[in-house]
């Protein structure tokens, strides 16, 4: 799994405030496979934040039909 470190900074009030955060978006989508042609897939996001502006997308993985997670570097966006 991905190591992520976190930086802190502690403002006037003393609460401590993140700088990096990392969130995770799930969105359907249209994907296209080789094998199977054009199918509506959930697709997770899981993207790193800096002060609420996104920077990097860490890692991206979709959810299929039967509940089994699959990297999406082998199916295409559909066209």
């Amino acid at each position: 799994m991905v190591n992520i470190l976190v930086s802190f900074v502690a403002n006037a009030n003393d609460t401590i405030m993140k700088l990096i955060t990392v969130k995770r978006q799930t969105r359907q989508e249209n994907r296209f496979a080789p094998k199977m042609g054009r199918l509506s897939a959930k697709v997770t996001y899981i993207k790193k934040h800096m002060l609420g502006i996104p920077i990097q997308t860490l890692h991206k993985y979709r959810e299929t039909y039967y509940g089994e997670v699959k990297d999406c570097r082998d199916c295409n966006l559909a066209r």
